[in-house]
């Protein structure tokens, strides 16, 4: 008899533990929707209250307990893919696949239990197209912000993007453009992440002053008002979300290149560029009037190029010191030559740590 009671107490005991693990599991697995995430970078809330990830390298963060979490993430389109990468409690991982057709979450998985913090990076740029967060799941899950700290905006073209950068899980020459895009490890968000700062980049492939690699436009004076960079585009970025406290602007390789060898293509204006850049700093210090410029050159050029781009950007910022002796002088910063060595004749991976490095300094003294 006490035999069986003792059964009776050691399975009532189980019972009542059991429940007590089920109600702790159930209060503490949520979902954070996307409207709870803070992102950093030209993002938009739609319609369905998703977020939409748009520019390169458009961050969020959270945190979570245990060892898995779910990120629902999609695709407005069936066909194609595009990438996302993460940070797990401060160490880059890698780039996540997804595919257009996709209505699995994604399982980040750490190594021990506890808690830890992701920060989730769209991987590719505006022109590949918007990346679709719906919600996080996991135990605990909290939405973070970054550190109060200045931000930088990092505006350019496809070596900003860090396009054709990263083909260690695409060969060069293989798959689609955006295959070798890593925006996380492009010299930007190096540099400030060695800043300790915040950032955002806006940046299109093969885009120019007054003229793009192929093409006469959109170039960057005409789209950069739009959200997703895009001429055809009716809505407008708020510049008002995320006033930076430097404007790094490096523009110019694709208004020296000689397009295709197909279309017809004239001859470097040094006088259209001089005053297109002229116009173009006037509209960004329109939208910043309190940030400091920096004009970069391009890591590309040797030889003629090289010196003819850096007299233009003297000129450039000698006009705009002219038309505004009050302001912050514009900072000029000259790339020493480059041999690169990522696909498509840009930098690789490796190209953008030696760029971060020589730009480093440069931003510390601004900031």
């Amino acid at each position: 008899m006490t035999r069986m009671v003792n059964y009776l107490f050691l399975a009532f005991c189980l019972c009542c533990s059991g429940c007590a693990t089920s109600k702790i599991n159930k209060t503490t697995f949520g979902s954070l929707p996307a409207t709870s995430l803070h992102a950093y970078g030209r993002s938009a809330v739609d319609k369905q209250q998703n977020l939409q990830l748009i520019s390169s390298a458009v961050h969020f963060g959270f945190s979570f307990e245990g060892t898995t979490c779910n990120v629902f993430a999609s695709l407005p389109y069936k066909e194609g893919h595009n990438y996302i990468q993460y940070e797990l409690d401060g160490e880059y991982k890698r780039k996540l696949r997804i595919e257009g057709h996709s209505t699995a979450p994604i399982v980040i998985t750490a190594p021990t239990a506890g808690k830890h913090t992701i920060w989730i990076y769209k991987t590719t740029e505006a022109h590949t197209g918007a990346i679709i967060i719906q919600k996080i799941t996991g135990h605990n899950i909290k939405s973070i912000k970054r550190p109060s700290a200045p931000l930088i905006e990092f505006i350019g073209n496809s070596i900003t993007c860090g396009a054709a950068a990263d083909p260690s899980e695409v060969a060069c020459g293989k798959g689609v453009y955006h295959d070798q895009h890593n925006a996380y490890y492009a010299y930007g968000p190096r540099v400030a992440r060695a800043l300790k700062t915040n950032f955002m980049v806006s940046s299109v492939s093969g885009i120019g002053v007054y003229r793009n690699w192929n093409s006469l436009s959109p170039t960057m004076p005409q789209v950069y008002e739009k959200i997703d960079f895009q001429d055809k585009t009716n809505d407008l970025w708020n510049f008002k979300l995320l006033p930076p406290n430097v404007v790094s602007i490096a523009l110019g390789t694709n208004d020296f290149s000689k397009g295709d060898g197909k279309k017809e293509r004239l001859p470097f204006d040094s006088a259209v560029f001089v005053n297109s850049y002229v116009s173009f700093v006037e509209k960004v210090k329109s939208k910043y009037p309190k940030a400091q410029i920096a004009l970069l050159s391009s890591p590309m050029f040797n030889g003629s190029s090289r010196t003819t781009l850096q007299n233009c950007l003297t000129a450039v910022k000698e006009k705009i010191d002219g038309l505004h002796p009050e302001s912050k002088k514009i900072a000029l910063h000259f790339f020493a030559p480059m041999q690169v060595h990522g696909c498509s004749g840009h930098p690789s991976v490796e190209d953008h740590a030696v760029l971060a490095e020589e730009l480093i300094p440069f931003f510390d003294k601004l900031l």
